[in-house]
């Protein structure tokens, strides 16, 4: 008897000549390279190294796009940026030892956002495995256990035969909810060594769907049907499961306040009359979260940022779904849902009773005006101009990259990105550089809009070598740089909590002289011009810098005084 599955195993007569008869010349850089294309790839990003020539070797026989980056470090997060925009898997290939080392702080920001990266690179020759001392270049006694801690799963290669299977799997554990980082390493002499191994055509890497339990989900629904002060906490796995819709469904059938954290930025529309936007540093929204009596926390495991520094203590019964097992209850005891954040809304929808709640648009009006009063009574009427030209200049389709400097922790609670997917940060792991290099994978995804990065000066000068990246593909980034002469926010917390700062103030360059001299247009602009600036640095096609000189304070904090 023939078994349909048996149909599908069984080559086709193309299949099986190309199989008998593979291109000469190939190396084991070709099986990466092939592989890659089998799954889908279509943009690699990268720097090669001396280890890994077998598979750069191998791009000029491929039609795969490569973008090549001057840093690791930046390649690493242009990868993260092309995985975040795409929700596909973003290849980044990479040398041993040093080069695959100086990945590690964007391997880390990845697996925070849950980025699906594959990080494919080379080792010593397969006689140097094992943690002997044979003095090769590059040689690290362990170089996957540096990798271990920080991403989702590590693939180690010893033969050629290997590869296709262990990319293969590496890619559906990317891809597989929660998306993340993954590690693979080649051995150089099986990537440059001839290969007679047929060409990879196509291979199966089809993630798992991470369904929720009906019994968990039936019991979510009732709480929450019955609920008389439901509230929800949206975090970005709402964002990377595309549950956006789901969400506002939900919350608008239950009339239940939603918030997004910093990471979920747009799951939910910033000006709906249910919208608490992204306050979560403000005990007015803390202390509405604490009184409901079901909070329905998707996407989100509560962490520092997302509960107000540990002060959050809700009150309620708080129900938690949530893709990283790890995060389920890590804070707070809830009912736990390990599932896919789109599966689950989507379970809950169709089980659900419809509640009416007239009464809860004006509790949501009511604390955003506490909020906008707190803010007011500060003085920080600069601040809140610099974001509001920001978001007045940017389109509203396009994507927003943010680094750790005062202008990105102003817009984590008062930016509204205003679609899903579009504004991104380093508030996973929080590590500097991360703006420009990551717009710049969000333009080699998207070429056809421009893209927007935000750093400070101290944070620009991580990047700053990515200029000729941008240059020399001629991509749509404009990078505004907010120039206040050191780590501006390091210094606000030095002095607040010392009475002064101590290295917080840099040299710096002359950043427009700087992007001109890579033959890049800069402008320096004022707060009453960055509109303007912004705007048409935004429409012209190619890379642009936008500086704007300028020493912005953040708002006080609530949680100092939480008790």
């Amino acid at each position: 008897m023939t078994h349909d599955h048996d149909l599908e195993l069984r080559p086709t007569a193309a299949q099986t000549e190309a199989a008998l008869n593979p291109p000469a010349g190939r190396n084991g850089g070709d099986l990466v390279v092939e592989t890659l294309r089998g799954l889908g790839a279509a943009t690699v990003f990268g720097l090669p190294g001396q280890h890994a020539l077998g598979m750069f070797d191998a791009l000029r026989r491929s039609d795969l796009t490569y973008v090549g980056l001057r840093v690791e470090n930046n390649a690493g997060f242009a990868a993260d940026a092309y995985g975040r925009v795409t929700g596909e898997v973003a290849p980044l290939l990479l040398s041993t030892g040093p080069g695959a080392l100086t990945s590690l702080a964007a391997l880390q920001e990845a697996a925070a956002a849950s980025a699906p990266v594959l990080a494919i690179g080379s080792q010593v020759p397969v006689a140097g495995l094992g943690g002997g001392r044979h003095g090769y270049l590059h040689e690290l006694r362990d170089q996957q256990a540096s990798f271990r801690d920080v991403v989702k799963s590590v693939h180690t290669v010893r033969t050629q035969s290997q590869i296709p299977s262990a990319i293969a799997a590496a890619w559906e554990s990317a891809l597989t909810a929660p998306h993340g980082p993954v590690w693979v390493e080649i051995p150089q002499d099986v990537l440059l060594a001839e290969t007679s191994l047929p060409q990879v055509t196509a291979v199966d890497a089809t993630p798992r769907d991470l369904v929720p339990r009906p019994e968990l989900t039936a019991v979510a629904a009732d709480l929450l049907t019955r609920a008389e002060r439901p509230a929800i906490i949206a975090g970005g796995g709402v964002v990377r499961a595309d549950a956006s819709g789901k969400l506002r469904a939900l919350a608008e059938k239950l009339d239940a306040p939603v918030v997004t954290t910093f990471g979920g930025k747009g799951a939910f529309p910033w000006e709906h009359p249910l919208s608490l936007q992204s306050w979560l540093e403000d005990r007015h929204t803390t202390d509405l979260l604490e009184d409901a009596d079901v909070l329905l926390v998707v996407g989100s495991g509560l962490g520092e940022l997302s509960s107000n520094y540990h002060t959050f203590k809700p009150r309620g019964r708080v129900v938690q779904i949530e893709a990283d097992p790890g995060k389920l209850e890590s804070n707070h005891p809830a009912l736990g849902i390990h599932a896919d954040a789109r599966l689950a809304l989507t379970a809950l929808l169709e089980t659900v009773g419809e509640r009416r709640d007239p009464a809860a648009p004006e509790r949501v009006a009511a604390l955003l005006a506490k909020v906008r009063e707190r803010i007011a009574s500060q003085g920080l009427t600069l601040e809140q101009e610099v974001l509001a030209s920001v978001r007045a200049a940017l389109p509203d389709g396009s994507p927003s990259f943010w680094d750790m400097t005062i202008l990105a922790y102003w817009a984590w609670s008062a930016f509204d990105a205003r679609r899903p997917n579009t504004m991104h940060s380093a508030q996973g792991a929080g590590g500097l550089g991360y703006g420009f290099p990551a717009a710049i994978g969000a333009a080699a995804a998207d070429p056809t809009r421009p893209v927007l990065a935000v750093s400070g000066d101290g944070g620009a000068m991580y990047s700053i070598a990515e200029l000729a990246t941008a240059r020399q593909y001629g991509l749509n980034v404009t990078w505004l740089i907010v120039d206040d002469g050191g780590y501006g926010i390091l210094r606000e917390y030095m002095a607040d909590a010392f009475g002064e700062a101590t290295a917080t103030e840099l040299a710096r360059p002359d950043f427009v002289a700087l992007a001109e001299s890579f033959g890049v247009p800069g402008v320096r602009t004022s707060p009453e011009r960055l509109r303007d600036d912004l705007a048409k640095a935004l429409a012209e096609p190619g890379p642009s810098v936008v500086v704007l000189p300028a020493l912005l304070r953040m708002f006080a904090p609530t949680h100092l005084d939480a008790t």
